[in-house]
């Protein structure tokens, strides 16, 4: 029997590879607080990443929390309804009014021409999302944010590794934000980071990330515990050697998918930019009127043949209780979003996903095509 197949598959390197560190850190006795491995993975995911500073933390939803405060960005902040909850949450958690913009219907990502409407007197910040890694419009956000003098926070927590023509897309932006869940393309079981600019910027973070502490007895900032353990950053130090053939492997699924897709009429790949580096992160695909069936039958359809597809981003953020009385949250506010929330499904890619089992999802949907009175027949 098949077995069941998710949108993604934690990337396990082999168990003695791990052995290793952790009798280093049953001999040193240093768990966390900025320990030996700790600051080893910072310092070689900056090299990899082609960034200058990095603060590792437990989480990236912590660490959006604390680039918030560490920006002292208050009042309004801009940002997208297509995104995972964490986006919008942190900055509830910081006291902040999130404004949703409408996103651009070929990238998914926040759409730069609705941006200068949504700007008020309160207006402090733009926090766009690289939405499934494929990079905003960072040239068009960053000529906004100068105009108007607002902060730049990306949730980069997709874009690992990716690469514009000028270098990382993590260099853009006041601060970059990556999640290293066990989810993502890179992953330290749970974890993220800050990419800071400066050596300065570095430094308030890592206090804020200890509860404020400059040393034993100085508390400077009403800071959080957010620090990676050993465990973690160990973890992390080992999947940094697999990263690039995880990438590679990734790119021969995405290359896979879009060459069994083509011409499918009412289902669209989503469009990738032949001038980035990508880390194929996330295959989404959007289930458009022409297709036989409607996305959410096609998705029933899929599980129950054993394919765990993601609607994801759905509901949009904008629609949970929390932020659907804040009147840019309006559905008519946000038409493109809207639409692409009721059309997606996310497929499965990571890199042990196999050519058959690859082919089983690619003909579960193609059957759908195929299917009597718009009706898929379990099989």
């Amino acid at each position: 029997m098949a077995r069941n197949i998710y949108v993604t598959q934690p990337a396990l390197p082999p168990l003695d590879e791990f052995i290793p560190y952790l009798q280093q850190i049953w001999d040193r006795k240093i768990l966390t607080n900025g320990g030996p491995f700790h600051q080893q993975l910072e310092a070689e995911l900056a090299r990899y990443l082609g960034v200058q500073h990095l603060a590792l933390f437990t989480n990236a939803t912590v660490a959006l929390v604390t680039a918030l405060q560490a920006l002292r960005v208050t009042g309004e902040v801009i940002t997208t309804p297509y995104s995972f909850v964490a986006t919008a949450h942190s900055l509830l958690w910081n006291g902040l009014k999130p404004v949703f913009v409408d996103i651009d219907p070929a990238t998914l990502n926040l759409d730069p021409g609705k941006i200068e409407a949504a700007i008020t007197p309160q207006t402090t910040a733009i926090m766009p999302v690289h939405c499934y890694g494929h990079p905003c419009d960072v040239e068009a956000i960053r000529k906004i944010a100068d105009i108007y003098n607002l902060k730049v926070i990306y949730d980069a927590a997709h874009a690992f590794g990716v690469r514009l023509p000028s270098g990382s897309v993590l260099n853009y932006g006041d601060l970059s934000i990556l999640s290293f869940h066990a989810t993502k393309v890179y992953n330290t079981f749970e974890g993220g980071a800050i990419i800071c600019p400066d050596a300065k910027t570095k430094q308030r973070i890592d206090h804020l990330k200890n509860f404020g502490f400059v040393d034993e007895v100085t508390v400077i900032a009403p800071g959080i515990n957010g620090k990676m353990s050993e465990l973690n950053a160990a973890f992390g130090l080992i999947q940094l050697q697999h990263i690039d053939n995880a990438i590679k492997l990734r790119a021969q699924i995405d290359t896979r998918y879009r060459a069994a897709f083509e011409g499918v009429s009412g289902l669209r790949c989503v469009q990738k930019s032949g001038e980035v580096v990508s880390n194929f992160s996330y295959f989404p695909i959007l289930i458009g009127p022409s297709f036989p069936i409607s996305r959410d039958a096609l998705y029933e359809h899929m599980q129950n043949n054993g394919i765990f597809g993601r609607r994801y981003f759905y509901p949009l953020i904008s629609e949970f209780p929390m932020y659907r009385g804040i009147p840019s949250a309006a559905p008519s506010n946000l038409p493109v979003a809207s639409d692409v929330a009721r059309k997606v499904i996310c497929l499965p890619i990571y890199p042990n996903l196999t050519e058959m089992e690859q082919d089983r999802i690619i003909n579960i949907i193609l059957e759908s095509t195929r299917s009597k009175n718009g009706n898929a027949q379990s099989k």
